[in-house]
This record gives structure tokens, C-alpha cells and sequence, in this order.
């Protein structure tokens, strides 16, 4: 072999080194800048995601406070109830049918803590899983709320 020949030879190795090194970087620069792309598709899918589920996280806030309004109104007009009829069996403590108000108002007051507990979030949802039904009042027949009569002949 001639000098020239191993030159040439010696030549196209470092130049086909050089070709492999070339292709090893650009495959390289190809695999991380799809990558880079991929990553920012998903972000960009994340936060659409996000974006989207806001609407739904502000619907679900307004349908409980619309329901805790109604609880909270419930309570307060069961308040006032008991409150009214308080003051009427304080101006006439004798009078039974102001005492019978009174102990309805206060039973409606009180007694309603099971239902409105049942109907309160995160209950209302284990209520329902489990079938708690709302609790009725205790309501008795006019005749048996009656003072009984007494009479010594």
C-alpha cells in the first residue's frame, strides 16, 4: 500500500467518524426537542384540563351555598317561631294555647337538628349512600294536645 493510499484511508475513517459523531448529535437534538414537546402537550392538556374543571368546582360551591341558604333560612325562621311564641307565654304564662305553640316551636327548633345534619355537605352524600331518610316531626292529633279536663263532683 501506498502512502497515498493509507492517507486516503486514514482520510475517509475520520471522515466517516465525523459523519457518525454529526448523525449521533442531530438524531440526538431530534429525540430531545420531541421530548421537550411532548412535555409542554401534556402541561398544555393539564391546564386545559384545570381550566375546565373550574366552571364545575364554582357551580358545585354555588349549588351548596344555595343549600346551606336554605338550611340557615329554615333555622332562623324556626328562631323566630320560637322567639314569638316565647314572648307570648311570657306576657300570658296560663294561657295553654300559647304554651302549646311555644312547645311546638321549640320542638320544630330543636328536633330538626337530625334532618338539617342529614342535609349539611359532606353528610348529605353519606346520607344518601347509606339511605338515611329525613326524619319526620312529631305532630300529634288536636284532641290529644287538649288540657284534659278535671272535675271533682
Amino acid at each position: 500500500m501506498s502512502p497515498a493510499v493509507i492517507t486516503l484511508l486514514v482520510l475517509l475513517g475520520v471522515g466517516l467518524l465525523l459523519a457518525l459523531w454529526l448523525m449521533y448529535i442531530y438524531n440526538g437534538l431530534v429525540v430531545a426537542g420531541n421530548r421537550f414537546e411532548n412535555a409542554f402537550a401534556q402541561i398544555d392538556v393539564q391546564l386545559k384540563r384545570r381550566y375546565e374543571l373550574i366552571p364545575n368546582l364554582v357551580e358545585a360551591v354555588k349549588g351548596y351555598m344555595g343549600h346551606e341558604r336554605q338550611t340557615l333560612d329554615a333555622v332562623i325562621k324556626a328562631r323566630n317561631s320560637a322567639m314569638a311564641a316565647e314572648q307570648k307565654v311570657a306576657a300570658n304564662p296560663s294561657d295553654p294555647a300559647a304554651m302549646r305553640e311555644l312547645n311546638q316551636a321549640e320542638a320544630q327548633l330543636g328536633g330538626t337538628h337530625y334532618n338539617i345534619r342529614r342535609e349539611v355537605f359532606p353528610a348529605v352524600k353519606v346520607a344518601g349512600m347509606f339511605g338515611f331518610k329525613q326524619a319526620a316531626l312529631l305532630e300529634t292529633a288536636e284532641t290529644e294536645r287538649a288540657a284534659p279536663k278535671v272535675s271533682f263532683q
